[in-house]
């Protein structure tokens, strides 16, 4: 991006004659006005409202969805951010579909604090089950309005009208365009809970598929983004990072950087030191100056890496069943127990996290790929010390996120330095080695499962701890961010919570979609912290699929069945079942032909037990000299509800699977008892080109006019799954701990 992007006031936006208003997060107003407006005998019985679907229950009016001008141009807004998932181009179909107009013809407005609702966290695949839904109920009502207003203008009813191409036409060849027919506060009003919606079988743009509009610049160079924004008069800054957890700054003698050529100050503040030049390379040596010449004092801190499982285990929990059913423990039958671990792994984001801030008078404004602007305003106003709206953040899409890594640290970091050198655009980049140091991990896990059998085969009793730190610190306060905890008035990171079911945060999908007589789950809460966590994509789900996938093969294995056979044995939901004997039936499995050095594997889980449906088969080859493993092909199947995009969710599967086949066979972690010793890519390894599978299929499964059901991390906990069981069945041993490493698989083939 060679220039800034627009900077557009609420008060810019709204102004204009014939535009329909904007407005957001007017749910509590709308209430005062409703209950004002109506009168309720005392002693009378009021039944509740009807639930809205979607975000629509946070911002139910529908100009906070749809904006249409005179001149009949249509824009759309969503509080959610582009990540990579697509959704920039799934939201303008939905909308499109429902409205009647071509693609081409909308415009989108994301995640901005000015701008759009505040939909909190784009996290969780819940873009198209929340913002999706509330677009599509949105649209749909705001087409119904403008029928009404044209059945008014042109004296009929509104059965005789059609709309098409952004207009209302009569059977007489009449027409009105949207613009012609808004009228001010014509769609300030709020949604109702059911909309019409357009009967599938007629859809002309939904669940078909349409080119990402987010994809060209990403592939030819383009500025794409927030790492490339180059607005005019910039500024560059680099942090200094302290070199450990806890460590503080004992001494810095800053007068030679300072007067170093391009430098034009350094901050310092505690604990927080930075660096801000004219250029960029500038701002680099001027870094590693500062770094030389800082003394820290640090203390060990961090336990022993090869105890991580006892270390884990022995760490005090707070102790939740969030399962009993039946009389569990006392089935008898085959018991067999197992332990599963896994390390602390990094988002291993490609562009390590960038920031633009500029601050003029007590007003700050931060453009920053975090995933909630909203929570990321409130942090740092907090931080500022500045009333919320003077802090304003703009969602721009960043190279390399899903999960919480430091894109919110960045803005912070760009925000602080901004407030102390305003009038101008300050760019904070961090260093890969910062990305890898400082960033929030997903979280070390230890899952300890036991089952028996019956002599039918079926499994009788099913028992499931899992042990995890909190799964979440996103910013939901200043004690948050790194900016703010390295402050000499510094703010304490808050207390680390679990987060609730049924989407849970380690016990995610800890509870199977399988039936068993009985079962018991138990959720060991972890609030002790060693290492910096928070989420990453999938959550726990990623870890307990793992777990619970690898231990149906051991005892689909002990029964004498087919891995396939014996997971439909235990599922009685039919979409599950469907999205099974897909993937199934897609990969071959009843006819697989056995390779030396290859190996198959079968994995299934709906993500969350109430987003998408996912079921992997997948085909490994091992080399058991080297212990080298690699993906060599997969076969998946996927239920998401009612499909916008079919080549978009092909994307998101296909992604889930390479991601999670490298968390799975490569990534950790690593440290000493003081710092992390995983910073770069040698010492943090990830899958590489040559890595890459031969082939991914993926077969999805329409379910028209059902709910939207999210899909983009749906594909995580069923790809380890076969991935695993692919590994055991290539080298005759199961290996339990991740990651499936060369060492461990070489010394597992002895």
């Amino acid at each position: 991006m060679t220039g800034m992007p627009v900077v557009l006031s609420r008060r810019h936006v709204v102004a204009g004659a014939g535009a329909l208003i904007v407005s957001f997060a007017a749910a509590r107003v709308l209430a005062q006005e409703d209950g004002a407006a109506q009168h309720v005998p005392s002693g009378a019985r009021v039944p509740p409202p009807e639930s809205l679907p979607g975000s629509l229950k946070h911002a139910p009016l529908l100009d906070s969805w749809i904006r249409i001008d005179a001149n009949g141009a249509i824009t759309v807004f969503t509080g959610k951010a582009e990540l990579g998932q697509g959704i920039k181009t799934a939201l303008l179909q939905v909308a499109a579909e429902q409205l009647d107009v071509p693609l081409a013809a909308l415009a989108l407005q994301t995640a901005d604090t000015a701008l759009t609702a505040n939909e909190g966290f784009t996290a969780g695949s819940h873009s198209m089950q929340d913002s999706g839904t509330a677009i599509l109920h949105a649209s749909a009502q705001v087409r119904m309005l403008l029928i009404a207003e044209a059945g008014r203008r042109l004296g009929l009813p509104a059965d005789q009208l059609k709309t098409s191409g952004g207009a209302v036409t009569a059977p007489d060849g009449r027409k009105l365009s949207y613009g012609e027919l808004v009228a001010d506060q014509m769609l300030h009003v709020r949604a109702q809970p059911n909309s019409p919606l357009k009967d599938p079988s007629t859809f002309a743009v939904m669940n078909i598929a349409v080119r990402r509009v987010d994809i060209p610049a990403k592939v030819t160079g383009g500025a794409a983004y927030v790492q490339d924004m180059r607005p005019p008069d910039m500024v560059h800054a680099r942090i200094i990072r302290p070199p450990s957890y806890g460590a503080r700054l004992v001494s810095i003698d800053t007068s030679q950087v300072e007067r170093a050529p391009g430098v034009v100050k350094v901050v310092r503040d505690g604990n927080f030191l930075a660096v801000i030049a004219k250029g960029e390379y500038q701002a680099v040596k001027a870094m590693r100056r500062l770094a030389a010449a800082a003394t820290w004092e640090e203390h060990a801190t961090l336990p022993r890496l090869p105890e991580l499982r006892d270390a884990i285990t022995s760490l005090p929990s707070q102790d939740f069943e969030i399962l009993k059913q039946g009389q569990p423990g006392g089935s008898g039958g085959r018991r067999l127990e197992a332990r599963f671990t896994r390390p602390y792994q990094s988002h291993g984001s490609i562009g390590p996290s960038c920031a633009v801030a500029q601050a003029s008078g007590d007003e700050v404004t931060v453009w920053t790929h975090t995933q909630g602007v909203f929570p990321d305003r409130d942090a740092i106003a907090e931080m500022l010390r500045l009333p919320k709206e003077n802090v304003r953040c703009i969602h721009v899409e960043g190279s390399g996120c899903y999960g919480h890594n430091g894109a919110d640290d960045a803005a912070a970091d760009a925000a602080l330095i901004a407030r102390g050198y305003p009038g101008v655009p300050v760019r904070v980049q961090w260093m890969r080695e910062q990305e890898h140091g400082w960033e929030p991990y997903g979280p070390a896990m230890v899952t300890h499962l036991a089952a028996s059998l019956g002599e039918d085969g079926a499994i009788r009793d099913w028992y499931h701890e899992v042990w995890s730190n909190t799964h979440s610190m996103r910013p939901g306060g200043a004690g948050s961010l790194l900016a703010a905890q390295h402050l000499a008035d510094a703010f304490a990171v808050p207390a680390p919570k679990p987060l609730p079911l049924p989407e849970g945060g380690g016990d995610r999908n800890a509870i199977p979609l399988y039936k068993f007589p009985n079962a018991r789950v138990v959720h060991h809460f972890l609030p002790t912290m060693p290492l910096r966590v928070s989420a990453l994509r999938a959550l726990g789900a990623y870890m307990n699929v793992f777990s619970i996938e690898s231990f149906m093969d051991e005892l689909a294995e002990a029964a004498g069945q087919d891995p396939v056979q014996f997971r439909l044995k235990h599922l009685e939901d039919p979409r599950a079942r469907d999205v099974v004997a897909a993937a199934a039936e897609k990969f071959r499995w009843s006819s697989y032909q056995r390779k030396a050095g290859r190996g198959r594997g079968f994995a299934f889980a709906r993500y969350k037990n109430l987003a998408a449906y996912c079921a992997i088969a997948a085909e490994v080859e091992v080399d058991r000299d080297s212990g080298r493993t690699r993906l060599a092909r997969a076969v998946a199947a996927v239920d998401s509800g009612q499909i916008v995009n079919p080549d978009g969710l092909v994307n998101q599967v296909e992604g889930a699977i390479l991601q999670s086949a490298s968390w799975t066979l490569y990534e950790s972690v690593s440290f000493d008892d003081t710092r992390i010793t995983s910073i770069d890519w040698s010492t943090y390894p990830i899958m590489r080109f040559a890595q890459v599978p031969d082939s991914i299929e993926v077969h999805l499964i329409n379910r028209p006019g059902l709910p939207f059901l999210g899909a983009g991390e749906t594909g995580q906990g069923p790809a380890a799954g076969a991935v695993a069981n692919a590994v055991a069945d290539a080298i005759g041993k199961r290996i339990r701990d991740l990651p499936l490493s060369r060492e461990r698989i070489k010394q597992a083939s002895i």
